[in-house]
């Protein structure tokens, strides 16, 4: 069986292995228990029954009841051309969102996905190596919550951006780590604004150059990093907006 060049024609249609194996055996033995399609296909009987649940679901094997008997039934190879035909029913249909992500990406664009606080650290120890001297680094957070995730790392995390001949700048969501953060701007070589009574953030945005970050600061934490121009650009002119609004 396992030499069937049939099996890899099932597999090429997008059945597993088990499943290639168990339809070809059901399909040649015609009506039969678990146990002879176990044994055509060379494949444990305990494992055959979930696999069997799934080709039912599949539309590839039906159950036939025979006095007091249950026998397992392969459906028409012809049914082999309807699953394909769905498949590029569903290509065709999604085809749009899939050339929308490769237009996004292009030869100068990129997004990528981190999960977990060591993924977040990693993406945050890449900006201090991107941005380059007399750069922009700008921020929208909730101070509070982004220092919370792990206070030993951010706080050593600012104070080597600090070091950084860069031009930073934040708006920060309004609570007590921020107007003290405030007060010693000057200490981490930042320029900070309190953003307007009642912000609520759950987010951490960072916008530099070539890049853009949006840190998830709850549970899941994760982030997402975008290198796209346009992205980028829309980014800036928000803050650059946020910002001016804002009096000293």
């Amino acid at each position: 069986m396992k030499t069937n060049p049939l099996l890899k024609t099932l597999t090429t249609l997008g059945l597993t292995d088990h499943e290639s194996a168990v339809y070809l055996a059901a399909l040649s033995l015609g009506p039969s228990t678990i146990l002879k399609i176990a044994q055509a296909a060379e494949i444990k009987r305990t494992t055959v029954y979930s696999v069997v649940e799934a080709l039912k679901q599949k539309g590839l094997i039906i159950i036939e009841v025979r006095g007091f008997k249950t026998k397992f039934v392969a459906e028409n190879p012809e049914k082999l051309e309807t699953i394909l035909d769905n498949r590029q029913a569903l290509l065709a249909k999604t085809m749009p969102e899939f050339a929308g992500l490769y237009n996004l990406k292009g030869a100068e664009s990129s997004i990528k996905y981190y999960e977990g606080l060591n993924g977040i650290k990693s993406v945050y120890e890449n900006l201090l190596v991107d941005v380059r001297p007399k750069e922009d680094y700008l921020i929208i957070s909730h101070q509070a919550q982004w220092l919370n995730l792990d206070p030993d790392f951010f706080l050593d995390f600012t104070k080597r951006r600090a070091k950084l001949n860069i031009k930073i700048r934040l708006l920060l969501q309004d609570s007590p780590p921020a107007r003290e953060h405030q007060r010693l701007q000057k200490i981490f070589n930042e320029h900070i604004k309190i953003l307007p009574p009642g912000t609520s953030l759950n987010t951490n945005l960072v916008i530099i150059p070539r890049r853009v970050v949006i840190h998830q600061l709850v549970p899941p934490i994760n982030a997402i990093v975008i290198e796209n121009p346009s992205v980028i650009r829309m980014h800036r002119e928000m803050f650059e907006i946020m910002w001016r609004s804002i009096a000293e």
